[in-house]
């Protein structure tokens, strides 16, 4: 997956836990549970996983669990939210270049997707 150019400029990451799943399909926010703060060597960790993401087809629940909101010094760039069921991925935000604002698909079942989700499984349980 093609994480925006702007993340170059994110200095964190909030970590959340999806209370409300139906949601997110179009919502302008992400909301749920703050579980984690990602900041410097983390932060680039985590995106080099979402960036590597291989492709996959979308399945059709969307029902994500797990989200990202992405932060510069100036404020939010974009967020995404995980559907590892589903294998769908929601990008959006105000640094979304129009045409990558959309749902992506992505192989939950690789192992840049199961690294991910442990790492937000470890995230939310501590």
């Amino acid at each position: 997956m093609l994480l925006p150019i702007t993340h170059e400029k994110a200095e964190l990451i909030e970590v959340v836990r999806i209370a409300d799943p139906i949601r997110h399909l179009g919502a302008q926010d992400l909301t749920g549970d703050e579980v984690a703060v990602w900041e410097g060597p983390r932060l680039e960790s985590a995106f080099a996983l979402i960036d590597e993401l291989p492709g996959s087809d979308l399945r059709r629940c969307f029902f994500p669990g797990w989200g990202v909101r992405v932060h510069s010094a100036a404020g939010l760039l974009f967020q995404l939210a995980f559907c590892f069921e589903c294998h769908g991925v929601r990008l959006w935000g105000p640094d979304v270049p129009a045409g990558q604002e959309e749902l992506h698909g992505f192989d939950a079942d690789s192992a840049h997707a199961r690294e991910l989700l442990r790492q937000f499984r470890e995230a939310g349980s501590g």
